[in-house]
């Protein structure tokens, strides 16, 4: 296989892995209420492959996220294909808990359903269907290979801790493991730098800009191309802007470099809004 017919079926399934970096947990005041409307649209070398829709709602003691999507422009003549992704669960004194997770991805040619259960970061359930083939050659997801790890959805969104600025060099100083129901990779963060972005609906101000370095840990091929080229690259970036209101930041623009020009996934429209918690009555 060369690395051309690796690469490219990939490049929307690994964008959805990296629709964002990750939430850490810690302990914190809770977060207010707020809510994410966001409309994507993604390209590579320039030229359009698919759109994609974003909604988050956090709560004072839930939260839930789902995405959908689908190709576009001179992909889908080549590749059609749709998305959806959604995953919830509970806000633990400022943190986002997810308790499930559920994906799906059809083409014209087949459709497959990964869905995950999660208890305190532990994946107690996970399912493939259909089921796909035992590959000899894959390296075999443990049990303690799903402790301590987010699900794709929950873990694109990163969480600041503490009371200091929410956009600063801090936030991209950290790391995270996921678990996608296939594979189990590391993403690590590190500062790049400060930028202004702009939507052409809703946000526009700052942005924290992280570098992602992705390191694969069970659940793969070892010579897939694919897997060689992304771990090794060293110029993966993702801009990173708050859902107001909260200490949450998610995604806004996400740049992978390919052999064929850069894969970029940027928002259009970003409109987010925050309510202030709830405060318990007294008698």
């Amino acid at each position: 296989m060369t690395t051309r017919n690796a690469i490219l079926p990939r490049l929307g399934r690994l964008s959805c892995l990296w629709a964002g970096a990750y939430l850490l947990l810690s302990p914190q005041a809770a977060l207010a209420q707020g809510r994410l409307d966001a409309q994507y649209e993604a390209s590579l070398a320039g030229i359009p492959v698919g759109k994609g829709a974003w909604t988050i709602e956090i709560g004072d003691d839930a939260f839930s996220a789902s995405a959908h999507g689908g190709t576009a422009g001179l992909l889908k003549a080549f590749a059609g294909g749709t998305g959806t992704g959604a995953s919830q669960g509970r806000v633990v004194n400022g943190a986002l808990v997810a308790s499930s997770y559920t994906a799906t991805t059809a083409t014209s040619k087949k459709s497959e359903t990964i869905r995950l259960a999660l208890v305190n970061g532990t994946v107690k359930e996970f399912s493939i269907e259909p089921e796909p083939p035992v590959d000899p050659d894959r390296i075999v997801v443990t049990d303690a290979n799903r402790k301590n790890v987010y699900d794709p959805m929950t873990g694109s969104m990163l969480r600041v801790p503490g009371a200091a600025e929410v956009l600063s060099p801090e936030a991209c100083r950290t790391g995270a493991g996921i678990f996608d129901g296939r594979l189990r990779y590391d993403l690590k963060l590190d500062f790049k730098r400060m930028e202004n972005v702009k939507a052409d609906r809703g946000y526009h101000g700052p942005a924290v800009v992280c570098a992602v370095f992705f390191t694969p840990v069970a659940g793969y091929i070892p010579d897939r191309p694919v897997i060689k080229y992304l771990a090794g690259q060293r110029n993966i970036e993702i801009a990173f802007v708050p859902v107001a209101g909260t200490r949450i930041l998610v995604p806004f623009r996400m740049t992978i470099p390919t052999p064929f020009g850069p894969a970029v996934l940027e928002a259009t429209s970003f409109v987010t809004s925050a309510t202030p918690p709830r405060v318990a009555k007294t008698q």
